[in-house]
Protein backbone atom coordinates (compact mmCIF):
# COMPACT_ATOMS: atom_id res chain seq x y z
CA UNK A 1 0.00 0.00 0.00
CA UNK A 2 1.50 3.09 -0.95
CA UNK A 3 0.65 6.80 -2.60
CA UNK A 4 2.06 5.73 -5.53
CA UNK A 5 0.22 2.60 -6.18
CA UNK A 6 -2.19 2.23 -8.40
CA UNK A 7 -4.93 -0.62 -7.74
CA UNK A 8 -6.25 -2.72 -10.20
CA UNK A 9 -9.64 -5.23 -9.99
CA UNK A 10 -8.96 -8.90 -10.56
CA UNK A 11 -11.07 -11.02 -12.12
CA UNK A 12 -12.69 -14.34 -10.46
CA UNK A 13 -13.81 -17.44 -12.21
CA UNK A 14 -16.69 -17.45 -10.30
CA UNK A 15 -19.60 -18.70 -12.09
CA UNK A 16 -22.33 -21.45 -11.34
CA UNK A 17 -21.65 -21.95 -7.74
CA UNK A 18 -23.71 -23.80 -5.47
CA UNK A 19 -26.15 -21.55 -3.78
CA UNK A 20 -24.83 -18.29 -4.92
CA UNK A 21 -26.44 -17.32 -8.06
CA UNK A 22 -24.23 -15.51 -10.71
CA UNK A 23 -26.50 -12.63 -10.96
CA UNK A 24 -25.16 -12.26 -7.11
CA UNK A 25 -21.64 -12.74 -8.38
CA UNK A 26 -22.25 -10.10 -10.96
CA UNK A 27 -23.17 -7.50 -8.29
CA UNK A 28 -20.40 -8.67 -6.25
CA UNK A 29 -18.18 -8.00 -8.46
CA UNK A 30 -18.87 -4.40 -9.77
CA UNK A 31 -19.47 -3.66 -6.10
CA UNK A 32 -15.14 -4.96 -5.62
CA UNK A 33 -14.33 -2.58 -8.39
CA UNK A 34 -15.94 -0.13 -6.73
CA UNK A 35 -13.54 -0.06 -4.04
CA UNK A 36 -10.72 -0.32 -6.45
CA UNK A 37 -11.41 2.94 -8.02
CA UNK A 38 -12.11 4.74 -4.77
CA UNK A 39 -8.88 3.48 -3.13
CA UNK A 40 -7.15 4.55 -6.19
CA UNK A 41 -9.13 7.82 -6.24
CA UNK A 42 -8.39 8.59 -2.11
CA UNK A 43 -4.62 7.43 -2.89
CA UNK A 44 -4.65 10.23 -5.28
CA UNK A 45 -5.98 13.03 -3.13
CA UNK A 46 -3.67 12.35 0.16
CA UNK A 47 -0.95 12.46 -2.33
CA UNK A 48 -2.29 15.94 -3.83
CA UNK A 49 -2.24 17.18 -0.12
CA UNK A 50 0.68 15.92 0.75
CA UNK A 51 2.30 17.52 -1.87
CA UNK A 52 0.68 20.94 -0.94
CA UNK A 53 2.06 20.65 2.86
CA UNK A 54 -1.85 20.24 3.96
CA UNK A 55 -1.24 17.99 6.74
CA UNK A 56 -2.46 19.28 9.59
CA UNK A 57 -5.57 17.67 10.53
CA UNK A 58 -6.62 19.75 13.28
CA UNK A 59 -6.76 22.68 10.16
CA UNK A 60 -7.23 20.74 7.58
CA UNK A 61 -10.57 18.64 7.82
CA UNK A 62 -10.20 16.78 4.15
CA UNK A 63 -6.88 15.10 4.98
CA UNK A 64 -8.56 13.98 8.19
CA UNK A 65 -11.97 12.49 6.51
CA UNK A 66 -9.40 11.21 3.74
CA UNK A 67 -7.35 9.22 5.42
CA UNK A 68 -10.07 8.08 7.64
CA UNK A 69 -12.27 6.89 4.58
CA UNK A 70 -9.18 5.08 3.05
CA UNK A 71 -9.34 2.57 5.59
CA UNK A 72 -12.43 1.71 4.73
CA UNK A 73 -12.52 1.54 0.79
CA UNK A 74 -8.99 -0.17 0.92
CA UNK A 75 -9.70 -3.09 3.63
CA UNK A 76 -13.33 -3.29 1.52
CA UNK A 77 -10.85 -4.39 -1.52
CA UNK A 78 -8.65 -6.37 0.29
CA UNK A 79 -11.26 -8.33 2.05
CA UNK A 80 -13.06 -9.08 -0.79
CA UNK A 81 -10.20 -10.40 -2.54
CA UNK A 82 -10.02 -12.55 0.10
CA UNK A 83 -13.22 -13.61 -0.24
CA UNK A 84 -13.49 -14.52 -3.65
CA UNK A 85 -10.18 -16.72 -3.73
CA UNK A 86 -11.09 -18.70 -1.24
CA UNK A 87 -14.21 -19.74 -3.08
CA UNK A 88 -14.57 -22.22 -5.88
CA UNK A 89 -16.99 -23.78 -8.00
CA UNK A 90 -17.64 -27.58 -6.93
CA UNK A 91 -16.08 -27.52 -3.56
CA UNK A 92 -15.86 -30.00 -1.24
CA UNK A 93 -18.05 -28.67 1.78
CA UNK A 94 -15.18 -29.70 4.09
CA UNK A 95 -11.96 -29.93 3.93
CA UNK A 96 -9.95 -33.26 4.05
CA UNK A 97 -9.69 -34.49 7.15
CA UNK A 98 -5.99 -34.92 6.33
CA UNK A 99 -5.90 -31.07 5.16
CA UNK A 100 -3.58 -28.73 6.60
CA UNK A 101 -6.69 -26.50 7.83
CA UNK A 102 -8.09 -29.23 9.08
CA UNK A 103 -5.13 -30.11 11.15
CA UNK A 104 -4.94 -26.67 12.27
CA UNK A 105 -8.70 -26.50 13.12
CA UNK A 106 -7.93 -29.88 15.27
CA UNK A 107 -4.74 -28.14 17.05
CA UNK A 108 -6.59 -24.71 17.50
CA UNK A 109 -10.27 -25.34 18.48
CA UNK A 110 -10.16 -29.13 19.44
CA UNK A 111 -11.68 -30.61 16.31
CA UNK A 112 -12.86 -28.70 13.31
CA UNK A 113 -16.20 -29.49 14.11
CA UNK A 114 -15.53 -26.74 16.95
CA UNK A 115 -14.36 -24.35 14.91
CA UNK A 116 -16.87 -24.40 12.19
CA UNK A 117 -19.36 -24.39 15.36
CA UNK A 118 -17.97 -20.83 16.47
CA UNK A 119 -17.49 -19.66 12.43
CA UNK A 120 -20.46 -20.19 11.58
CA UNK A 121 -22.17 -18.45 15.15
CA UNK A 122 -19.72 -15.79 14.14
CA UNK A 123 -21.21 -15.28 10.79
CA UNK A 124 -24.73 -15.66 12.11
CA UNK A 125 -24.19 -12.26 14.19
CA UNK A 126 -26.63 -9.66 13.67
CA UNK A 127 -25.14 -6.63 11.95
CA UNK A 128 -23.17 -6.06 8.85
CA UNK A 129 -19.21 -7.05 8.57
CA UNK A 130 -17.40 -10.06 7.57
CA UNK A 131 -16.50 -13.18 9.21
CA UNK A 132 -12.87 -14.40 9.38
CA UNK A 133 -10.25 -17.25 10.94
CA UNK A 134 -6.86 -15.60 11.18
CA UNK A 135 -3.73 -17.03 12.21
CA UNK A 136 -0.87 -16.04 15.05
CA UNK A 137 1.97 -16.16 13.39
CA UNK A 138 3.92 -16.53 16.34
CA UNK A 139 2.63 -20.28 17.30
CA UNK A 140 0.28 -20.80 14.41
CA UNK A 141 -2.77 -20.68 16.24
CA UNK A 142 -6.10 -20.30 14.59
CA UNK A 143 -9.02 -17.97 15.69
CA UNK A 144 -12.29 -16.58 14.49
CA UNK A 145 -12.85 -12.89 14.21
CA UNK A 146 -15.52 -10.72 13.06
CA UNK A 147 -14.95 -7.62 11.57
CA UNK A 148 -17.70 -4.64 11.48
CA UNK A 149 -17.52 -2.60 8.45
CA UNK A 150 -13.83 -3.35 6.59
CA UNK A 151 -11.70 -1.58 8.75
CA UNK A 152 -12.65 -2.47 12.55
CA UNK A 153 -11.94 -5.53 14.03
CA UNK A 154 -8.69 -6.95 12.21
CA UNK A 155 -6.35 -8.46 14.22
CA UNK A 156 -2.81 -6.55 13.80
CA UNK A 157 -0.04 -8.90 12.78
CA UNK A 158 -2.35 -11.83 11.98
CA UNK A 159 -2.46 -13.42 8.76
CA UNK A 160 -6.58 -13.63 6.74
CA UNK A 161 -6.75 -17.50 6.57
CA UNK A 162 -10.53 -17.84 5.43
CA UNK A 163 -12.87 -14.93 4.82
CA UNK A 164 -16.63 -14.80 4.85
CA UNK A 165 -18.79 -11.50 3.47
CA UNK A 166 -21.79 -10.93 5.09
CA UNK A 167 -22.77 -7.60 4.24
CA UNK A 168 -26.12 -8.33 2.65
CA UNK A 169 -25.40 -7.51 -0.68
CA UNK A 170 -23.53 -10.88 -0.31
CA UNK A 171 -26.42 -12.91 -0.54
CA UNK A 172 -29.94 -10.30 -0.63
CA UNK A 173 -30.46 -11.27 -4.24
CA UNK A 174 -30.93 -15.33 -3.39
CA UNK A 175 -31.89 -14.90 0.36
CA UNK A 176 -33.75 -13.05 2.63
CA UNK A 177 -31.87 -11.24 5.63
CA UNK A 178 -33.33 -13.39 7.68
CA UNK A 179 -31.83 -16.34 5.83
CA UNK A 180 -28.28 -15.57 6.43
CA UNK A 181 -28.08 -19.41 7.58
CA UNK A 182 -28.53 -20.47 4.42
CA UNK A 183 -26.42 -18.31 2.87
CA UNK A 184 -23.03 -19.24 5.18
CA UNK A 185 -23.91 -22.99 4.35
CA UNK A 186 -24.25 -22.18 0.56
CA UNK A 187 -20.55 -20.68 1.06
CA UNK A 188 -19.24 -23.50 3.01
CA UNK A 189 -20.73 -25.69 -0.13
CA UNK A 190 -18.14 -23.24 -2.15
CA UNK A 191 -14.76 -22.79 0.02
CA UNK A 192 -11.59 -23.82 -1.84
CA UNK A 193 -9.86 -25.29 1.17
CA UNK A 194 -6.73 -25.73 -1.04
CA UNK A 195 -6.66 -21.75 -1.17
CA UNK A 196 -7.35 -21.84 2.83
CA UNK A 197 -4.87 -24.25 3.68
CA UNK A 198 -2.50 -22.67 1.61
CA UNK A 199 -2.63 -19.80 3.54
CA UNK A 200 -1.45 -21.41 6.64
CA UNK A 201 2.25 -20.39 7.41
CA UNK A 202 4.90 -23.25 8.40
CA UNK A 203 4.00 -22.72 11.69
CA UNK A 204 0.80 -24.21 11.51
CA UNK A 205 0.10 -27.04 13.81
CA UNK A 206 2.25 -25.57 16.53
CA UNK A 207 -0.53 -23.71 18.42
CA UNK A 208 0.22 -26.69 21.27
CA UNK A 209 3.22 -26.14 21.68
Amino acid sequence: MGLNTTYKAKSFDLSDLTGISNETLAMHFKLYEGYVTNTNTLNTQIAELIGKGELDATKVAAFSELRRRYGFEYNGMVLHEYYFENMVKDGTGDPNKDSAFAKAAADSFGSYDVWKADFVATGKMRGVGWAATYQDPSNGAISNHWINLHETGNVAGYKPILIMDVWEHAFIKDYAPADRPKYIEAFFSNINWDVVSGRLSDTAGSAKA
